[in-house]
């Protein structure tokens, strides 16, 4: 046990590096990776992953809050449309058959994905009017970007286009009990024209404040074991303080070249299930 407890605190760490360069959270490796190479049942591995999505959040989130990339007014606006999404999706989880939605979601990814290839090359929005509501709620900002060595400063669109997305992310989660960073991230890169870093960032902030809320749900059905938990908990936290440094270090078409086959295998993933393969 003391092996396999070492193991699983091995992939965390690279969970958790993983998840902090691209706002993902470790789940979408913790959740596979413990079903299929260690063969633990999958609500146990459920519980690990959403334990491990807040220990992602806690190491990356206060280091890119702390160097100002984070932007808390748009993960706290945004975080409103989340959360009432996953409000709705629980309550019409028995309404809607998931299969027909793990399709639609599919191949909205895969539409997400062909977007992003697209602007591959893209390493700062050029030229984006503010929308007058990101003006009004003080939404635009700027960071200092280690890798081009000077202060970006962006301005934020699309505001309703991006809290819709927000509220699909959340009711997404919802009905089918999945994390919702990736569509977090592809809202704030392709409706709000955020800087990647800056969308990944904010996204590692806000899924923190998603997954703490359904933490207490799982804990109380008792899907989070202390042996798996633990190990996994300390793993994501060590790698996603490795994870911020390196994520700095990225120029964003980097970043994005990397989350383009993620966006891909995730909405397969999604499609497959969604027809029974």
């Amino acid at each position: 046990m003391v092996l396999i407890a070492f193991k699983i605190f091995i992939l965390s760490i690279l969970a958790g590096v993983f998840g902090a360069i691209l706002g993902l959270g470790g789940g979408i490796i913790i959740t596979p990776a413990l079903t299929v190479f260690f063969g633990i049942d999958i609500k146990y591995a459920i519980g690990a992953s959403i334990v491990s999505v807040i220990a992602t959040s806690s190491g990356a989130a206060v280091a890119y809050v702390r160097d100002k990339i984070t932007n808390i007014r748009v993960g706290m606006f945004l975080e409103i449309a989340t959360t009432t999404g996953a409000i709705t999706g629980a309550f019409v989880s028995g309404l809607i058959s998931p299969k027909y939605l793990y399709i639609i979601f599919g191949i909205i990814l895969l539409y997400s994905a062909i977007m992003m290839f697209k602007k591959k090359n893209q390493e700062i929005p050029q030229n984006i009017t503010p929308h007058p509501l990101a003006d009004k709620l003080k939404l635009n900002g700027s960071y200092y970007d280690k890798v081009l060595q000077k202060d970006i400063k962006y301005n934020v669109t699309g505001v309703y286009g991006g809290f819709g997305m927000m509220y699909v992310a959340g009711v997404i989660s919802g009905l089918l009990g999945i994390g919702s960073g990736i569509f977090k991230v592809m809202a704030m890169d392709l409706f709000m024209k955020l800087p990647l870093k800056v969308s990944s960032a904010t996204s590692n902030f806000m899924i923190g404040v998603t997954a703490a809320a359904s933490a207490g749900v799982y804990l109380l059905r008792g899907a989070i074991d202390p042996k798996i938990a633990a190990p996994v908990a300390l793993g994501v936290l060590i790698g996603a303080n490795g994870g911020t440094k390196i994520m700095q270090n990225l120029k964003s078409k980097t970043i994005r070249i990397i989350f383009i086959p993620v966006l891909v295998y995730v909405s397969l993933q999604m499609i497959f299930k969604g027809v029974g393969l």
